[in-house]
């Protein structure tokens, strides 16, 4: 574990990445106690510009809602989805990769037919119909998102299962009668993580900008405040009020670059090559 953060604090982006997400992810929390009033109040004179109250540091939109409270309040949602949909990704990712890779034959089969079904959808385009079948939710968007991020995680794990069940230690398991379930869960699955770790950091940063491309073409919850949503509402008023899109678009650009950077970061520290190295 030292040497992980010892080789993870060399990299300087993944550190400024990992300080952003922190901070992006303190506000989140903070959401409530920062902004108490719902980010959907009309509070203030409408189209406020930027730095000219103290009060509405980002200004307001055409309705009079605080900027900065929408951005605090998306934080939240982008984070909720990007976290949760990644998760259940994962999971059933692993599941289908663990069972291809280890089964061979007729199950690898008929799992990498069915992964490669839902590739040759294109993942916005899927996203969107599965949300607009099941009605708009962050729900429905989560469905969606894990839809379209499963298959690229089942691929990974199916190759690491491929490579690591002819390793000398799962054989001489398999010898001594090791149960395949116990096999897969504590021999191979472990030493597979590494590579997964680092796919799930980039899967977060895509199921947010997914969520915030939904929520621009207007199929986010309505019930919540997103920043996909802010610059959907927004592209009208580009020329007349800048700030109502621009700044929501910073906050996806930040965010989105910190996490891969986290990812580069992650890939780094855990680069099996310098393990051995003993570092």
């Amino acid at each position: 574990m030292k040497h992980f953060a010892r080789r993870y604090m060399r990299n300087y982006g993944a550190v400024f990445g990992l300080i952003v997400i922190i901070i992006v992810s303190l506000l989140a929390l903070l959401a409530p106690f920062l902004y108490e009033m719902s980010p959907w109040s009309m509070v203030a004179v409408p189209l406020i510009p930027p730095f000219t109250d103290p009060s509405y540091p980002f200004g307001t939109d055409m309705l009079g809602r605080d900027i900065t409270a929408g951005l605090v309040w998306g934080a939240r949602v982008s984070l909720l989805v990007g976290l949760l949909s990644t998760l259940i990704s994962l999971v059933f990712g692993i599941i289908v990769g663990a069972a291809s890779g280890y089964c061979g034959g007729w199950i690898d089969d008929l799992l990498m037919r069915l992964t490669e079904f839902f590739q040759t959808i294109p993942q916005l385009a899927l996203a969107v119909v599965i949300v607009a079948v099941m009605s708009p939710s962050i729900y429905s968007i989560m469905v969606a998102i894990t839809a379209v991020s499963w298959p690229p995680a089942a691929r990974l794990v199916r190759s690491e299962f491929l490579t690591l069940k002819q390793r000398e230690f799962v054989l001489a398991a398999v010898v001594i009668g090791q149960k395949p379930s116990r096999i897969v869960w504590s021999q191979i699955l472990p030493n597979a993580m590494s590579p997964i770790i680092v796919s799930a950091s980039f899967m977060v940063a895509t199921a947010i900008l997914t969520e915030s491309a939904l929520s621009f073409l207007g199929l986010g919850d309505r019930n919540l405040m997103s920043w996909g949503f802010m610059i959907g509402a927004s592209r009208t008023m580009i020329r007349e009020a800048w700030w109502m899109s621009v700044w929501p678009g910073i906050a996806i650009l930040i965010t989105v670059l910190s996490i891969n950077l986290i990812g580069e970061g992650l890939s780094d520290a855990l680069n099996p090559q310098l393990r051995r190295r003993g570092e």
